[in-house]
């Protein structure tokens, strides 16, 4: 039987007429928070701008609060559904106080950043008897701190290391600038602009032989059960990111979200934080237990409960192994 022209037509404008409908799907809405302020959160920033959340049905808002223990406690609480970030003393500390967190992502699996000092300090040992500055006394630039110095064999009480709570990476550059301290951990794209005022970079923090799991995602345990295609559908958005990322054609649309995030003031200071992450995050990302595990020990040397911590209990990773499954990495 032929089909009119009438009903042709008519069938197209039902067929048209039900696109919109089935493209306002109400999202889901999610809050995903973070401590840490630097080039390594660019993934977030990318999938904000590019849509990649909302192609999986997720709307995603990414809130940066104060340091980890305030990211651990809206987590807890259920106020976020999600923390990006590293294995802290913060998340430890709260999971050894039987907060049911659990790391099911890791996008960066080791240290990341430099660390950056006056022009005074040549080596490591030099830091002896100065200022450190850092995010805040058990958040991630902290963390990164503390494993540099276990690295060089360094002990802040032994040594007179003078450990001081500044907050984001803007603040330790102005801090650093002005003489407050001596040196710090900090992204790439602060550290750039501290070189071109004669600082000396001490270490690219990444290419120390440190295990760490770094940047990634945490959620409550009994939130990735009940909630799976959430938590895999935020994923999928942030490994679209990722390919978007290492597309080095994307560079200009990167370096924007990266200036956005970081507010810069101009989009071309962002460069040097692009050529920092266009390779960084993993192929695999499972989380890190050797890199948990090493933060286990360097903490519960002071801390009987996180000592007692297995870092095999603290990942959950199901979601991760259905997306590779998928084929998705």
């Amino acid at each position: 039987m032929r089909i009119s022209r009438a009903e042709l037509l008519l069938a197209l404008f039902f067929m048209l007429a039900a696109a919109p409908a089935r493209a306002a799907s109400p999202l889901t809405r999610v809050v995903m928070t973070t401590g840490s302020f630097a080039e390594r959160e660019g993934v977030v920033y990318v999938a904000q701008d590019q849509g990649f959340f909302r192609k999986y049905g997720v709307d995603i808002s990414f809130v940066q609060v104060r340091n980890g223990p305030v990211g651990m406690s809206a987590l807890a609480s259920g106020e976020s559904q999600f923390h990006w970030g590293s294995v802290t003393a913060a998340n430890l500390g709260a999971i050894a106080e039987g907060a049911d967190i659990v790391f099911i992502a890791g996008f960066i699996n080791k240290l990341t950043g430099a660390f950056v000092v006056n022009s005074k300090i040549k080596t490591p040992q030099d830091i002896k008897g100065k200022t450190l500055g850092v995010n805040s006394l058990s958040g991630g630039g902290w963390m990164f701190t503390m494993l540099a110095l276990d690295h060089w064999g360094l002990d802040p009480k032994r040594d007179g290391i003078n450990i001081r709570s500044l907050g984001s990476d803007g603040i330790r550059t102005e801090a650093l600038s002005s003489g407050v301290i001596d040196g710090c951990q900090i992204g790439y794209t602060f550290a750039a602009q501290l070189q071109t005022k004669g600082f000396r970079v001490l270490a690219d923090l990444e290419k120390l032989p440190i295990a760490y799991q770094g940047s990634g995602m945490m959620a409550r345990r009994a939130f990735v059960t009940s909630q799976p295609a959430v938590v895999e559908n935020t994923l999928r958005g942030l490994l679209d990111s990722v390919a978007f990322i290492r597309n080095r054609e994307n560079k200009a649309a990167v370096m924007k979200s990266l200036a956005r995030g970081l507010r810069l003031s101009r989009v071309e200071d962002a460069e040097e934080g692009y050529n920092s992450i266009v390779d960084i995050y993993e192929k695999k990302i499972y989380p890190s237990t050797d890199g948990i595990a090493n933060v286990i020990r360097l903490l519960g040397a002071t801390n009987e409960k996180i000592r007692r911590l297995k870092a095999a209990d603290l990942v959950e990773t199901s979601a991760v192994k259905k997306l590779e499954k998928e084929g998705r990495f």
